[in-house]
């Protein structure tokens, strides 16, 4: 969906130092703290590793969730946070991948098209800013996200685990599910994309339309 944003000052609009000290924006910043700490973890490629980067990387996506209802109902989204909350989102995703390209837990070309894709993305995103047009995520673009997460989770546990089920056992390798459901995110990381070019070209055809029209 786009929308027009009013790209004027607004008087009323708190300051940088008070947006930093906002407690969703507080969150947000703690989420960027916590990547190092699931990479540290991640990199001593054991077990118990593996466990404490996967309960941070999920006490980071919990502060993604409670930051965006505190920033709603208590009036607290400001300027400072629509920037810092994405951009928070892509570094514990791409930094996770990156980590797990070089203990070869994931393909390099996966994680390259990933990292094009987000920086396009956004780039399509800032020049509409500048034309005074939000595009807001699609739902296609939410599947995505909500299946990297899941993904970078089960790839971070990485282990093959036993399963019994009463009248049957299972052998579970959690890499495996997790490279599954990385390639599944790429459909639609790459259709979202598509739906972001076509609903941008058609807000600025629109827009200078109204202009001729004027």
């Amino acid at each position: 969906m786009v929308k027009r944003i009013d790209i004027k000052t607004n008087n009323r609009r708190s300051s940088i130092r008070q947006d930093i000290v906002n407690l969703p924006n507080m969150l947000t910043m703690l989420r960027i703290i916590m990547i190092p700490l699931v990479l540290w973890f991640v990199y001593q490629e054991t077990r118990i590793g593996n466990f404490w980067a996967v309960i941070f990387f999920a006490l980071a996506a919990v502060t993604d969730v409670i930051d965006g209802w505190l920033a709603r109902r208590q009036g607290l989204i400001s300027l400072l946070g629509q920037f810092l909350d994405p951009l928070a989102d892509k570094l514990i995703i791409l930094a996770s991948l990156v980590a797990m390209v070089e203990i070869n837990r994931v393909p390099s070309w996966v994680v390259i098209i990933i990292a094009a894709r987000e920086l396009c993305v956004t780039s399509l995103r800032t020049i509409a800013i500048s034309e005074g047009l939000v595009i807001s995520a699609g739902q296609g673009g939410k599947d995505k996200a909500a299946l990297q997460n899941v993904a970078v989770a089960m790839l971070i546990l990485h282990d093959t685990y036993f399963v019994d089920f009463w009248l049957f056992d299972v052998t579970v390798s959690l890499n495996a599910v997790g490279l599954v459901m990385l390639y599944t995110s790429l459909f639609f990381a790459l259709t979202s994309a598509g739906e972001y070019v076509r609903m941008f070209v058609k807000a600025v055809e629109a827009k200078e339309k109204r202009s001729i029209d004027s």
